[in-house]
């Protein structure tokens, strides 16, 4: 039996009216420094040039994703099938899906090639911090939660509630997302869904009576990826981002001074395992930095810190036409870059933990799009892919 508070702590939220914790770990983990840190992080990075008020943080979104995880177990038939250890476990990780983001999140994970699940779960193996300590302390195993964020495959139902093609951490961000940026697509019925989803078989199931409003879920993520999360006047802005991090490692690489207070910033570009100095970086700090850099000698920061204090984005060509001539361009790595975007409603050739399954009244598992014949047209006709070129004219 793991501990309880005397009494229900809960938090306001826009989409859930309340959102309830009851576990003291729980409380415990949302008070860590390295989920607080969340609230210095912007869920949507660039996008807020695009949808001003797209202000939201990480924080947010983490206490949302531990709510729906609660609206799992409170909903979803065979919830209670799992022990009170793997309930936590799905509660724990939900909260803590999204603590390995770094400062304006996909940006920085680009350049600095370390994928931000895996950036998680070092965070939470990390003997010094405040989580693992946490966790410790209250009878919880930080490497099970590691591994669930590793999908190692151990609590089969809790990974694919975290992480899949229709799992909290989606249900969350996208209804959150659309009612903070002001668009429509991100809609979902998350209360039909919830009690669509069936437990059994160590597996997560959608009931056929379910299936229209996953397919709804589907059309809305469809939409919002290419309406909202592909914008490219976000993508333009978290460029600059990516060229002035670039523009740091390759002056830090080469052992040349950069003149700026970026310490923290420097010693994880060495050593991507410094956990320690890692949680230290949010978007504070890089704002405190660019804003340092638009006096930097070197040439190349000072441009591009500048544009970005400023707003002068990098500009853009969507390549609609194989024979635009792009010699044109200054392909100077800082200063051009090639992007490709991508995105289907619905991957049916995934890995099976990924899948989304139907189980119809006599228990039988139906594939999707093999029941629905708008998942199965979407899943051979939505594929969507846009390539862009972006260059910066001073």
């Amino acid at each position: 039996m793991y501990k309880k508070l005397s009494k229900s702590k809960v938090f306001r939220d826009p989409l859930y009216g309340y959102i309830e914790v009851n576990y003291a770990v729980i409380l415990e983990l949302i008070d860590a420094k390295e989920v607080q840190r969340l609230r210095r992080i912007r869920q949507l990075s660039g996008v807020s040039m695009v949808f001003p008020t797209a202000e939201h943080s990480r924080f947010t979104h983490a206490l949302g994703s531990y709510q729906m995880a609660n609206l799992v177990l409170k909903n979803v038939e065979g919830a209670n099938l799992l022990s009170e250890y793997e309930q936590l476990l799905l509660l724990i990780a939900a909260l803590l899906h999204d603590i390995g983001h770094g400062p304006y999140s996909h940006a920085f994970e680009q350049v600095l090639s370390v994928p931000h699940e895996e950036m998680t779960a070092r965070i939470i193996e990390n003997k010094d911090g405040e989580i693992f300590k946490i966790l410790k302390n209250n009878e919880i195993d930080p490497k099970d939660v590691a591994n669930i964020i590793r999908k190692q495959s151990q609590y089969k139902v809790v990974e694919k509630l975290i992480s899949s093609q229709l799992d909290v951490d989606r249900m969350d961000y996208l209804p959150r997302d659309a009612y903070f940026t002001g668009a429509t697509y991100g809609t979902i019925d998350r209360n039909r869904i919830l009690r669509s989803l069936v437990i059994t078989n160590n597996d997560v199931y959608v009931k056929v009576t379910g299936v229209h409003s996953v397919e709804s879920y589907l059309m809305s993520r469809y939409h919002m990826y290419f309406q909202v999360y592909y914008h490219p006047v976000a993508r333009a802005y978290e460029l600059l981002l990516e060229k002035i991090y670039l523009r740091i490692k390759d002056l830090t690489l080469a052992n040349i001074n950069i003149n700026a207070n970026i310490e923290s910033f420097l010693t994880f570009i060495k050593d991507n395992h410094n956990i320690n100095e890692y949680i230290e970086l949010d978007d504070n700090y890089v704002n405190g930095l660019v804003k340092q850099l638009t006096k930097s000698e070197d040439e190349i920061l000072n441009i591009l810190a500048n544009a970005l204090e400023n707003r002068k984005l990098f500009k853009y060509i969507e390549l609609t036409d194989d024979n635009i001539d792009i010699s044109k361009y200054n392909k100077s790595k800082y200063f051009y870059s090639e992007s490709e975007v991508s995105a289907t409603a619905y991957l049916a050739q995934t890995s099976e933990k990924n899948k989304i399954k139907l189980i119809n009244p006599d228990n039988q598992i139906i594939s999707l799009e093999e029941y629905s014949p708008i998942i199965k047209s979407l899943s051979q006709s939505s594929y969507k892919k846009v390539k862009r070129i972006y260059y910066f004219e001073r």
